[in-house]
């Protein structure tokens, strides 16, 4: 599998060099590490192309990194049914800095896009619907972002008592975090079915 991989990473990178700074294959699953001014061609490429075929996009999502310079990764999951293969595609970019948008591609993108924008504030240029996805109408701020403070804003709903919109402070609810036996961060605190055999040859 790793070879069939490696000969397919190095046909990409023979034609699109200009695209692909490096690639690297972990797991069976290869990686393109790619130039985000080319981001738009190297796609096209990898949906067009004969022998690469990925004409479904699977999904687009952020990655945040704050001490870097270009602190977000964008990655984007595309698969060949064709094929019978995966890719990820990885670029780097900041807050100001848009990345192209590939919606004339694979038009689903456009709400992958906004999730990213909405959750991390990448900016997304050639997409005309960029507004906010998953979060409240006068939201601020982008909530997967690791600087994202947990305290201090506010959230927005309607009141169905009072008959209008209200704004209260976020509240973090823990009351639900009680974890059993199960869990991997409090350790067994009771006797699991079986664990009593476990002492009877000793």
């Amino acid at each position: 599998m790793d070879d069939s991989l490696k000969d397919l990473a190095e046909h990409i990178a023979h034609a699109e060099p200009h695209a692909v700074q490096k690639w690297d294959i972990r797991n069976g699953e290869l990686t393109l590490h790619a130039v985000r001014d080319h981001i738009l061609s190297l796609i096209k490429f990898l949906r067009d192309d004969s022998q690469c075929r990925f004409e479904s996009l699977i999904d687009i999502c952020g990655v945040d990194y704050p001490q870097r310079r270009e602190r977000f990764d964008v990655v984007y999951h595309l698969l060949s049914m064709r094929m019978n293969q995966r890719i990820r595609v990885k670029l780097t970019t900041d807050a100001e800095t848009a990345v192209a948008s590939i919606v004339e591609l694979f038009p689903c993108a456009e709400w992958f896009e906004r999730e990213a924008l909405d959750m991390y504030g990448v900016l997304f240029s050639g997409n005309t619907d960029l507004r906010r996805l998953l979060t409240d109408y006068g939201f601020e701020g982008h909530p997967l972002r690791k600087d994202f403070p947990l305290t201090g804003f506010v959230e927005v709903r309607y009141d169905d008592l009072e008959k209008r919109v209200v704004y209260e402070p976020v509240k973090l609810v823990q009351e639900y975090r009680n974890f059993d036996f199960l869990s991997p961060w409090e350790g067994a605190q009771a006797l699991i079915p079986g664990d009593e055999k476990a002492g009877e040859g000793a």
